[in-house]
């Protein structure tokens, strides 16, 4: 039987996505429903509104997970497909991951195979929330299969493990909020990879002033790294991210190179105003 696509809603953040969203709406089904959290206001998306396509705007960008869960806030369907406004489903490409989850009832979330356009692999195939065993083969992530971890650029989960787990942790901005998840759902079953579910995931879209950008998304990958290291009691965190900005900072191309200077040092800025981890963290 063909999966009810009534039990399915899709979820997208938006940041600068007002030009790259058609593409992505229009590989959809006609009859999924879709919520829009735009994270930057002043890119409008209200001609993108349907029956189909809700949008919600917090009105400032409050982080990937936070969004994420804002736009889950009042899901009432059985599973969540969670979307990067940079990617693109290829045909069958929902049916194939609804029917893996109705195949495998004992997983909690699955991914289908991201790829860019020429090609190259963009299912995570190695965490730093994990030990270096658990990285994985290029072959592993395009087949039918049980993974350590998932990516969030296109995230199918079960809505009450995504609860259950505790939803995307408020702490985490941007990056390695997808790890830090996974790790949770795990507990709560497999997370799995769906071979016939293929989407395009371009990457590196929207994001605006490039050396801006570059300053911000460095902050945070600076910040999320200590952060999560430290919520799943990985060795060092901050030294081993102090000595990872050190090595790039000092390497000669970082110098011929404004934006890449920049960037590092917002890295290591962000390592340093890493915040502690609270009790209350999921």
């Amino acid at each position: 039987m063909r999966p009810a696509m009534k039990d399915l809603t899709v979820i997208i953040v938006c940041y600068n996505s007002s030009s790259i969203l058609p593409n992505l709406l229009a590989s959809l089904p006609n009859n999924v429903a879709v919520t829009l959290v735009n994270n930057t206001p002043n890119d409008r998306l209200d001609h993108l509104a349907s029956d189909w396509v809700q949008i919600i705007t917090p009105g400032r960008n409050v982080g990937f997970g936070v969004a994420c869960n804002l736009g889950a806030s009042n899901v009432g369907t059985q599973y969540i497909l969670f979307l990067n406004p940079d990617t693109r489903l290829q045909s069958g490409a929902i049916d194939a991951l609804m029917q893996s989850a109705k195949d495998h009832p004992e997983a909690s979330a699955f991914n289908p195979v991201l790829a860019d356009s020429d090609g190259k692999l963009h299912n995570k195939r190695r965490s730093i929330l994990l030990p270096r065993g658990h990285r994985l083969s290029a072959q592993a992530v395009q087949c039918d299969g049980v993974v350590p971890v998932l990516t969030g650029a296109a995230l199918l989960v079960r809505a009450d493990a995504f609860f259950q787990a505790g939803k995307f942790d408020s702490a985490i901005f941007l990056y390695h909020e997808d790890d830090d998840l996974s790790i949770r759902l795990k507990a709560l079953g497999p997370l799995r990879i769906v071979g016939a579910a293929q989407v395009i995931h371009e990457g590196g879209h929207g994001s605006g002033d490039r050396i801006a950008s570059a300053s911000i998304k460095a902050f945070h990958m600076g910040q999320s790294r200590v952060y999560a290291m430290r919520k799943h009691n990985r060795p060092m965190p901050l030294l081993r991210s102090l000595g990872r900005a050190t090595l790039q900072l000092l390497s000669p191309t970082t110098w011929l190179s404004r934006r890449k200077r920049t960037k590092q040092v917002h890295f290591l800025r962000g390592i340093l105003s890493a915040p502690q981890v609270s009790n209350a963290s999921t």
